[in-house]
């Protein structure tokens, strides 16, 4: 399969990923140094959804469940320290919301019993209430990134058996997340279109290294630039 933007087969995963990343810094330039310019932000709707769809994807076939999270824990500690940094902001990052969602999909599709399996379900499922709804109110300042349905989103999709369902169910989570927030954020269900065009492949070089490190690094190098100017 050829790796390209647009292959005639549809979209791998990497090329998914590299549109993510395109919208995401759209939408960073409109939060960090265009504000006046709303389409930016409107742009950006659709990173979200396309990232939450990867990691129920990555959790479906990654072979080192521990490494996945733990590289996606490190993503969303190193953005978090340049976001308190640069603003003492106590709003944890979208990456931090993708680690809260991991450990809830890996214990929802457990080979173990069903009693170990709803007991681990049971105590993710804590955890991530606890986080996005009783933090919040325990500490001013703190909450996560697109809050309870924000983390349950690519819970959601993981539930789904094949694309259908998986589509349907992402359409399910973002219209939660945009009840939520409203505003501009029903934007993000333009996402089911890129996402509909995915062909289920990983692509021919997933590019890790890139994906891991792109997030904070762009992040500090526009906090930069806004000093700057």
């Amino acid at each position: 399969m050829e790796n390209t933007l647009i292959p005639k087969q549809g979209l791998s995963g990497t090329a998914l990923k590299l549109f993510a990343l395109i919208v995401m810094t759209i939408d960073h330039i409109g939060m960090l140094l265009l504000p006046q310019y709303r389409i930016l932000r409107v742009i950006g709707r659709l990173a979200f959804p396309i990232f939450a769809y990867m990691i129920a994807e990555g959790c479906r076939y990654t072979h080192n469940k521990r490494l996945y999270w733990g590289r996606m824990t490190a993503l969303g500690i190193a953005a978090q320290i340049i976001y308190y940094a640069a603003d003492r902001d106590l709003t944890m990052c979208i990456f931090i919301s993708f680690a809260l969602a991991i450990p809830l999909i890996y214990a929802l599709h457990s080979e173990k019993s069903a009693r170990s399996m709803l007991l681990l379900s049971a105590a993710a499922f804590a955890l991530v209430v606890f986080v996005t709804m009783l933090l919040p109110e325990l500490i001013p300042g703190f909450n996560v990134d697109y809050g309870f349905w924000g983390v349950m989103l690519p819970v959601l999709i993981s539930l789904g058996n094949d694309k259908r369902q998986r589509l349907i169910l992402a359409a399910i989570g973002m219209a939660a997340v945009s009840l939520a927030f409203g505003d501009i954020q029903w934007w993000s269900l333009l996402s089911l279109i890129p996402l509909a065009m995915y062909n289920g492949t990983r692509g021919k070089h997933p590019m890790k290294t890139l994906f891991y490190l792109y997030y904070p690094l762009h992040l500090a190098a526009l906090y930069a630039i806004s000093m700057i100017i």
